[in-house]
């Protein structure tokens, strides 16, 4: 398809440490987690619980039914936020605390993550600056079923216009 010359190539957004502040919040796009997230999970871990991969045994727990691996959860929040474009400068990952899983997320089950900037702070380490955001993940009726910190090492933009002037 040609161009009329006029049109700018879009796309995905390309973010740096600068481009958030203390309390910003990013929301991620949805997710609806089925048999196969739970069964892959368990093939790619090792994590063969029978609460999640057992019907007849899951159907006699608390819950009554099979429930999705918390680290699971975990693990497609920070996917689901990697969407939005804004970890696409990560330097590094520093690590996760504080994981609490408050309610149980079940097959059928849309998620979603939320992580406000509850600390932006450059380091002494020139063109870099970090990131902790504190994650919320809900489910489709709001609740939340599961909230964390994580810490990333983000490239500042002024560090990454000198990499490209140098390269």
């Amino acid at each position: 398809m040609a161009s009329s010359g006029n049109n700018a190539v879009k796309t995905r957004p390309d973010y740096f440490w600068e481009d958030l502040v203390e309390g910003d919040v990013i929301i991620s796009p949805g997710l609806t987690i089925t048999e196969t997230h739970l069964v892959q999970w368990a093939g790619l871990t090792g994590d063969w619980v029978s609460l999640h991969l057992d019907s007849e045994y899951a159907k006699a727990s608390s819950f009554g039914q099979r429930v999705g691996h918390g680290p699971l959860t975990l693990s497609v929040a920070m996917g689901l936020l990697t969407q939005t474009g804004y970890f696409s400068n990560v330097a590094a990952w520093l690590g996760l605390d504080e994981v609490r899983a408050m309610n149980p997320v079940f097959i059928g089950d849309t998620v979603r993550a939320q992580a406000t900037a509850i600390e932006v702070r450059p380091t002494e380490k020139p063109g870099r600056g970090v990131w902790t955001l504190l994650y919320e993940v809900k489910k489709q009726d709001g609740s939340i079923v599961m909230t964390f910190r994580s810490s990333f090492l983000m490239l500042r933009r002024e560090e990454s216009e000198r990499e490209g002037c140098n390269g």
